[in-house]
């Protein structure tokens, strides 16, 4: 099967024939139609983000999100044709990078009818960040105030519709190129973090996907007994004092796979309630070009590679 190995940080990836993965208890094996492109998988690529776990893997194959066909089932959960999407094994090793990957079942879910592969390997470590963070970690309640950071992004443009569909009133801040699409998302108001300081009202719940300085603003712009999720692993020194300080739920988390979070969104999806935003669509063999186009930090939603 056609792989693309990265035989070191920052290298080309390395088109390389392997063969088919053999199959555990309880996995099935998915013929890739689709592969999501976050900023994780860059810094990766770059000896960052998950290097540090996967170093040691030979060969190293890069890749978590996957949509594509069960051609071989060694569990009850799905049957071979069954369409299905999710994030493969993330902290881990998730060899999604390939033309066949070896998937716990218990990180996938059906794929909507309605919804095309690309569509739904968007909607994976993106989606599932989202989830995780306003539904698992923050419980987010209907008629709160949120506010999501870089809200056109691949998380952000995710968080905003969940927002949005748990009841939530929703900010988001982005470029002002971009305030008609996060409204359309279903924010009731828009930031341009160019001009305008997002720290003039308090919310009680804040998505930071920036980290850095901006988490320490996002708590000052928290309510007592609020709530800010750090999503990058970035913070400053006095996150917690200040959070302490001011009565504030300040934490990082990391995402992880989760089929049953992954059934949920699938749901949402089929539903309409949640949609994804492909910005961009590569070939398999320009996987460099879709890094590049990561790495720019300027993608409205989604970049996918179809394989």
């Amino acid at each position: 099967m056609k792989t693309l190995v990265l035989p070191h940080p920052e290298s080309a990836f390395q088109l390389t024939d392997l063969p088919v993965p053999e199959l555990a208890e309880g996995e099935v094996l998915i013929q890739t139609k689709a592969i999501s492109i976050n900023p994780v998988d860059v810094k990766t690529r770059a000896g960052k983000g998950m290097y540090g776990r996967l170093s040691t893997e030979n060969p190293l194959i890069l890749g978590w999100d996957v949509s594509g066909t069960v051609v071989r089932s060694n569990s009850p959960e799905f049957a071979v044709g069954d369409e299905v999407f999710g994030m493969v094994r993330f902290p881990g090793h998730g060899k999604a990078y390939a033309e066949y990957v070896a998937a716990p079942a218990a990180h996938l879910a059906r794929k909507p009818a309605t919804v095309t592969h690309e569509e739904a390997a968007a909607a994976t470590l993106a989606a599932l960040t989202a989830w995780q963070a306003l539904v698992t970690h923050a419980g987010v309640q209907r008629g709160q105030e949120v506010l999501v950071h870089a809200a056109a992004g691949g998380v952000g443009h995710y968080a905003v519709q969940l927002a949005r569909h748990l009841g939530a009133v929703v900010t988001g801040t982005s470029s002002a190129v971009n305030r008609d699409f996060v409204l359309s998302l279903g924010a009731e108001r828009h930031i341009d973090y160019h001009r305008e300081a997002f720290d003039d009202r308090e919310y009680d719940f804040i998505l930071d996907t920036l980290g850095g300085d901006n988490a320490l603003r996002s708590i000052r712009a928290t309510r007592p007994g609020g709530t800010v999720i750090t999503i990058p692993s970035n913070a400053v020194a006095d996150t917690e004092t200040l959070a302490r300080e001011r009565g504030v739920n300040a934490y990082f988390f990391l995402v992880s796979s989760n089929g049953e979070d992954m059934k949920a969104i699938a749901s949402l999806l089929a539903s309409g309630a949640l949609r994804s935003h492909v910005s961009a669509v590569f070939p398999f063999d320009e996987m460099e070009a879709a890094h590049a186009q990561v790495a720019s930090g300027r993608t409205r939603g989604k970049v996918v590679v179809a394989v």
